[in-house]
């Protein structure tokens, strides 16, 4: 694997830096993520996408926890 060596405004590095954070990631990733979908795309761009908005989701089941089971799903 290649680095890669930018310059970015200090202001705008320290705000990337807390959003990625934020949001279970980093800014390597960030822009890993970028330059992939870029250059043509990969599936790993879109899973990895997909896995941090997931991750970073506040919902859930509620109070009382999931109240249906897989095998109930599947006779439905």
């Amino acid at each position: 694997m290649a680095n890669l060596t930018v310059s970015i405004d200090d202001d705008v590095l320290r705000r990337a830096r807390q959003r990625a954070a934020a949001n279970g990631t980093s800014v390597n990733q960030l822009v890993r993520e970028f330059l992939e979908q870029y250059a043509g795309g990969s599936d790993s761009s879109a899973r990895n996408r997909i896995l941090t908005f997931s991750n970073a989701a506040q919902s859930s089941s509620g109070d009382a926890g999931r109240t249906w089971s897989r095998d109930e799903l599947d006779r439905h």
